[in-house]
């Protein structure tokens, strides 16, 4: 990573901090984050058991990132542990947790269609119930959307729900336009670092500046080198790496990519603008 782009602030609109794989080593993995540059993070959550522990760890590390902040929401692989009572409880949650500056929005929910043995009517009704909730709440969602656009486009046009972002987006560019015409972000990250990734880099050449944002998605898809050096997982720290060779596919320097895809992320999810408005300058982390 260059100086210059060492001197940027970066954010990392998707990471599950919370994971298993960060269990001994995350403070090391948010020290590493600080100091790569690494200004705001969003943790979606995944499933009900770990609501409390999500902002319980937002809570403890907010001042090592300041930008620090987290979702609520029943991910399309968790529903088999999920009860229909989840959604109550989700419902309860939210209400409770508007308080909270740094809970910004719903999910991680959506629709998975490529892992098999997924029961496609039971994530429809994890999936719809929690829309349902963002209409009500007008909270922007985080969406997983898995060889899955046109199903969850079709049940967007639905709803009135604020935007939100698209994770880890691999669609075509006529689903992108759909999604970004509904008020989305489309999220990029490692998968882009691949030499054969040609549709996401053909989406990231191509696509608006102004509808794309950076993630990780740790400890997932890590990016091309970590696979060749034997890496153990993705972590937030290398946001910045990543961000720099998705900057070069788009054909603009580090520093107007940065300064973009914070905008972009600020403008989608309202709530995290306003907690990091005043605290935190997006072009330098010093």
């Amino acid at each position: 990573m260059s100086e210059a782009s060492a001197e940027l602030a970066w954010v990392d609109t998707h990471c599950h901090l919370d994971a298993p794989e960060f269990k001994v080593t995350l403070i090391q993995a948010i020290a590493k984050a600080k100091h790569a540059g690494v200004q705001a993070i969003l943790l979606p959550t995944v499933q009900a058991s770990d609501w409390d522990q999500a902002k319980s760890l937002v809570n403890q590390y907010s001042k090592q990132i300041p930008g620090l902040v987290y979702t609520l929401g029943i991910h399309p692989l968790y529903i088999n542990q999920a009860q229909e009572d989840d959604i109550h409880a989700l419902k309860n949650r939210v209400e409770q947790s508007l308080d909270d500056p740094r809970f910004v929005g719903m999910g991680e929910m959506g629709l998975d269609y490529f892992v098999e043995g997924l029961d496609h009517q039971r994530q429809e009704y994890f999936f719809h119930a929690q829309l349902d909730l963002a209409q009500q709440f007008q909270l922007p969602v985080i969406l997983h959307v898995r060889r899955s656009q046109d199903a969850i486009l079709k049940a967007l046009r639905k709803r009135k729900v604020p935007g939100g972002i698209a994770h880890a987006f691999n669609g075509s560019h006529q689903q992108a336009e759909q999604f970004i015409d509904l008020g989305f972000k489309l999220g990029f990250g490692g998968a882009a670092t691949y030499d054969r990734a040609l549709q996401i880099r053909r989406l990231l050449s191509d696509l608006p500046l102004d509808c794309i944002v950076t993630e990780t998605d740790a400890p997932d898809i890590p990016p091309a080198w970590l696979k060749e050096e034997g890496g153990a997982f993705n972590e937030p720290a290398l946001l910045p790496r990543i961000a720099k060779q998705l900057a070069e596919i788009r054909g603009i320097c580090d520093e107007a990519f940065s300064k973009a895809v914070w905008s972009n992320a600020m403008q989608v999810l309202p709530r995290w603008s306003k907690l990091v408005a005043g605290n935190i300058n997006p072009q330098k982390t010093s």
